[in-house]
């Protein structure tokens, strides 16, 4: 399956920041978490729901650095590009993590 760019804004389930998407905005910039809707990128086609809670930063891949995520219902993880606009505070905080 290919990836499916959704333009849509959100509210934050975390820290509740307004996020206003570009169809490639796939967690809050803010806290950097998102929320479980997908199984592949943009399908929306997830029933879970649950929240998506960054416990780690990895290195550069070529494309920049990678939040790993792991949801808080049901533990499946997944990892997201880090975007120009994070909370770079948050970002370090991270940084060099085990979780």
């Amino acid at each position: 399956m290919s990836f499916v760019r959704n333009v849509e804004d959100f509210v934050c389930g975390n820290c509740g920041t307004a996020v206003k998407g570009n169809g490639y905005t796939n967690h809050c910039p803010n806290c950097l978490f998102s929320k479980h809707v997908d199984i592949e990128p943009g399908d929306r086609a997830q029933e879970c729901g649950g929240l998506m809670e960054p416990i780690r930063v990895e290195g550069s891949t070529g494309k920049g650095y990678q939040i790993r995520q792991r949801c808080t219902r049901c533990r499946h993880e997944f990892r997201v590009r880090a975007a120009e606009n994070d909370n770079v505070d948050v970002l370090v905080s991270l940084a060099g993590k085990d979780a």
